[in-house]
Order: structure tokens, then C-alpha cells, then sequence
């Protein structure tokens, strides 16, 4: 540490503010300046880092005002620095800082797009980076060459480094002719903003410089270490399980996909363990992470937890001693107060009785809504940390 003549810390995500708590801890006045971009609410007390808040998925101006103030600190960061750049879910929308011939609106247009027609986060993150000044490694070229060490808290199927908050300080593995592709095959090409259609265009033919690749120098002083990810929460649910008498069973921490097919292939194994004993017996408890997609069709409120939720109540409906949770381990699903939502054998049958259409709202994407009326959502507020969605089962 006595090499270093002055650290810096940057950073964004629904987590970082929890983790610049954590380092002010460990650094104290050691820390010479530092900027981080939140979610709103997510925040707590920093006293040497300037905290900014920011909206997510769509970003906001404040976003872009931190993602700025980001890349200055970048600059000010020498060959005798250290850089600390503190990552976690929620980082790619919390750093919009556009290319040069983007706007913030382009951007917001072009994720509202990406967000309705069910791409894939992979998917999405690509535009991203390629929209962007800050991320797809274009952090690390600016703090180049300042040493730079990044924490992450992952919220990525399979911890993927460039993907997680758009790897602001990993080599980026996708191109710009592989976002033409992505807007073609989902057929919103037509929707983009002309300007993003022509940046994307000039970038694979070579008019626009790629971003960063891996055998740039701007990577040799820079090293990304994931600190906790979908496994980690499994885990420590998985023994929390055994210690309360179930027998605990992890299906896979990189679930993905349509939400709906998920919810039913979660529901059919919880009805297999019920009436087999397969491929653990009762009392179980069934559990799994990732992050499933939500295709919307209708005009409702609600995010992929709350849909996994009501699929699910679907497929269990009047099943004995089932209970399925799913929920954002952040604290937010979807734009909505709700982190999810907790059903059981009888959420079906009673939303009938009182007159409650369970399929209309799942076809509305209105899940939020209804479980608002079934008193079924799941609340928790900001909870400090994102490592996707968790889901549990159980079969008693």
C-alpha cells in the first residue's frame, strides 16, 4: 500500500454503495477522491466518496452526471495510482455516459426497445457497450496506466466479467456488426433512434474504433475479482435449508429464458418431488438463481418475479404443502416496490373465489397487480447487494 501514492474509488450498481461503505472502512483518508452511482434508495452514509443516484433499468441525467464525474476521477488517476472501481447489478444502466455521436435520449429509446422485445441481458449489454464512453473497457482506457483493481458483486448468469454492469474494465468481447445482428433478429432495427442505427453501422465498417479488446495495454495493470455471485446466496440458503430439518437440493445458479417456461419447469419439479420422491424427498427445499426474461404483450405492472410467481401458482394450483418464492435479491423487481412475490397450493383457488382471473393478469404482464390484491407480494426494500434472482421451493 506504501507504493501507492494516491487511491481512487469508482463505481456503480444497486450494491456499491454498501461496498464504498465498506472500503471507506477500510481506507479511511487514504482515499483521496471517489464517485458512485446508485440506484435511487439504495444508498447509505460515504464520507470521502460523492454518492450519485440514479435511474434503473431506463437511465436518467443524474446517471449521466455520475457516470461524468466517474471518468473524471479516471483521469486524475496517474501510473503511482490505484484505481478501486466497486461493480454490482444495475451498473450498466447506471452509467450512461454516450459515445460522442449519441444522446442520453438515444440511449433511453434503445434500451426501452431491448427491454420489451426479450433480449437477452448478453444482448443488451452489447448495445450498451457499444453506445457507450465508459463501458466495454473504456474505463480502464481512460485510468490507463493507473493500476486498477475492480470488485464485483456478480448479478450475471455465469459471472461473466465483460457483462456484468457492461465491463467498464474488461476487454469486450462483442462487436458492433454483432449489435446489427441482435437488432435484426428481434426486428426493432425500424424502432431504433437513426442515430444509434448509424453508429452501429459505421462501427462494423470500420469508420467507428471498436471498444477495447484483449490484447489492448490498457488491460496489463488492471484486475477484476468477483466477491460474491448467485452461488454464494445458494449456498447459504442451501444450509439454512438442512439446519431447519429439509433436505435441501440446488437445481442450478444460471437459470434463463422466458419466465414463464421457467416457472412451469420449476413448478413440474416441485410436483415430481410431491408425488415421486424425485430428485429429492420431502421436505425439501428446491432451490435456484439467474435471471429469467419477461416477453411483454400486455400493459401491466410487475417484473419477472412476480411473473414467475403467478406462472407458477398456476402449475401448483390445489397441490398439497407447496410453497414457491421468487424475488430480486437486490429488493426491486421490475419497476415496482416488490421484490417478488410468495405463493402456495392455494393462491389459484382462493383468487377464484374471489372473483380474481389468474391467467388474465398473467397475460396482461399484470402480476403486481394482482398479488397487490392477494396480499402475496414479497417487500423488503433495498437490501445492500445483488446477486440476481432466488428462488425456493417448497414441499412439505
Amino acid at each position: 500500500m506504501s507504493a501507492i501514492e494516491h487511491i481512487y474509488v469508482v463505481g456503480a450498481g444497486k450494491a456499491s454503495a454498501d461496498m464504498g461503505a465498506a472500503l471507506e472502512k477500510l481506507l479511511g483518508d487514504r482515499i483521496r477522491a471517489g464517485a458512485i452511482t446508485v440506484k435511487y434508495q439504495h444508498t447509505r452514509r460515504l464520507d470521502r466518496i460523492q454518492l450519485f443516484e440514479g435511474a434503473h433499468p431506463v437511465p436518467d441525467q443524474n446517471g449521466m452526471a455520475g457516470a461524468e464525474r466517474i471518468i473524471e476521477i479516471a483521469d486524475m488517476a496517474t501510473a503511482s495510482d490505484l484505481l478501486i472501481c466497486l461493480l454490482s447489478g444495475g451498473g450498466s444502466a447506471l452509467l450512461p455516459l454516450p459515445a460522442a455521436s449519441l444522446t442520453l435520449s438515444d440511449k433511453q429509446k434503445t434500451i426501452q426497445a431491448l427491454l420489451g422485445c426479450g433480449a437477452s441481458i448478453n444482448e443488451i449489454n452489447a448495445l450498451r457497450k457499444h453506445m457507450s464512453a465508459i463501458k466495454g473497457g473504456r474505463l480502464a482506457e481512460r485510468a490507463f496506466p493507473a493500476a486498477v483493481a475492480t470488485l464485483i458483486v456478480s448479478d450475471v448468469v455465469g459471472d461473466k466479467l465483460d457483462i456484468i454492469a457492461s465491463g467498464p474494465t474488461v476487454a469486450d468481447t462483442s462487436t458492433f456488426a454483432e449489435c446489427l445482428r441482435i437488432m435484426e433478429s428481434y426486428k426493432i432495427k425500424n424502432s431504433m433512434p437513426e442515430a444509434v442505427v448509424r453508429h452501429m453501422e459505421a462501427g462494423a465498417a470500420g469508420r467507428t474504433g471498436e471498444s477495447p479488446k484483449a490484447e489492448s495495454e490498457f488491460f496489463s495493470r488492471t484486475h477484476n475479482f468477483i466477491i460474491a455471485s448467485s452461488r454464494t446466496a445458494l449456498r447459504q440458503a442451501h444450509q439454512t435449508a438442512r439446519s431447519l430439518g429439509y433436505k435441501s437440493l440446488i437445481l442450478s445458479s444460471m437459470i434463463e429464458g422466458e419466465t414463464k417456461d421457467a416457472a412451469r419447469m420449476h413448478a413440474a419439479i416441485a410436483r415430481e418431488v410431491r408425488h415421486s420422491g424425485n430428485p429429492v424427498e420431502a421436505p425439501a427445499c428446491l432451490l435456484s438463481g439467474g435471471e429469467t426474461t419477461v416477453t411483454i404483450s400486455g400493459d401491466g405492472k410487475g417484473g419477472r418475479n412476480q411473473e414467475f410467481a403467478l406462472a407458477a401458482a398456476l402449475d401448483i394450483s390445489g397441490e398439497e404443502g407447496m410453497v414457491i418464492l421468487s424475488g430480486g435479491t437486490d429488493g426491486t423487481d421490475g419497476p415496482t416496490d416488490a421484490a417478488g412475490a410468495v405463493v402456495d397450493s392455494q393462491t389459484v383457488p382462493k383468487a377464484l373465489a374471489d372473483g380474481l382471473s389468474p391467467h388474465a393478469y398473467l397475460q396482461a404482464n399484470d402480476s403486481y397487480s394482482f398479488f397487490n390484491q392477494t396480499g402475496e407480494l414479497l417487500i423488503t426494500g433495498p437490501t445492500g447487494t445483488n446477486v440476481m434472482d432466488l428462488r425456493i421451493m417448497l414441499v412439505g
